[in-house]
């Protein structure tokens, strides 16, 4: 990856491990933009979008995404965590909306923001999406399950038993999810640059970890 061009960090996570603080974390450091589902969900409400209304708004304003994410998600000033105030918009709440109409929207959305300059993206089967960007280094997050469960009975304020059925929930959802729309598991290491287990370490130390990787690799 070339620091010197803008560039793009997908960052995949097991739920409970961490992720997306790391992401954010990562963000922070690199100076760069943070985006999750978060700020996706937030946009399509505000919206109402599909791939067609998209394609409206872009007909309409050349900048949209531009000006959004300026108003919502700043590139941070350095060391400052990237944050935003929730939209108050309307429910995204369409019946006529199909599956695949959300996961263009979100697909033109994930392309937009890689658009806009260098960035953190979590989720979203951004190292899908985004597989063409030509300047890019996909990472997967992944933690043993009883810190994974320890993690989302902490964040959630759930029993044990609950924090397992989230979690097993939700891996199987975005298992099928990347199934659906890639045709490869989330699972397969080779969809990513770099794997990191972060069973035993912070949240800091994954960062300085993923820094000293991007460093390495860096032209």
């Amino acid at each position: 990856m070339d620091t010197n061009q803008p560039f793009v960090i997908t960052i995949s996570r097991e739920l409970g491990s961490g992720g997306r603080t790391i992401g954010r974390k990562l963000a922070a450091q690199l100076n760069v933009r943070y985006s999750d589902k978060n700020l996706i969900k937030d946009l399509m409400e505000k919206f109402k979008l599909t791939t067609y209304e998209i394609e409206r708004i872009k007909g309409k304003k050349k900048n949209w995404l531009a000006d959004f994410l300026e108003a919502v998600a700043p590139v941070p000033n350095s060391g400052a965590f990237v944050g935003f105030d929730p939209i108050k918009g309307n429910d995204w709440n369409n019946s006529s909306v199909k599956a695949d109409d959300i996961f263009e929207a979100e697909s033109d959305i994930l392309r937009g923001i890689a658009d806009e300059g260098s960035c953190v993206l979590a989720g979203r089967s951004g190292f899908f999406v985004l597989k063409n960007h030509p300047n890019k280094v996909d990472i997967f997050i992944q933690a043993p399950l009883e810190k994974r469960i320890a993690r989302v009975m902490k964040k959630q304020g759930l029993t044990e038993k609950e924090a397992q059925e989230v979690i097993a929930s939700v891996d199987k959802s975005r298992e099928n999810y990347l199934q659906r729309w890639a045709g490869v598991s989330r699972y397969d290491a080779r969809n990513y640059d770099l794997v990191l287990n972060v069973g035993d370490m912070t949240d800091d130390e994954a960062v300085a970890i993923i820094l000293k990787y991007l460093k390495f690799n860096t032209k």
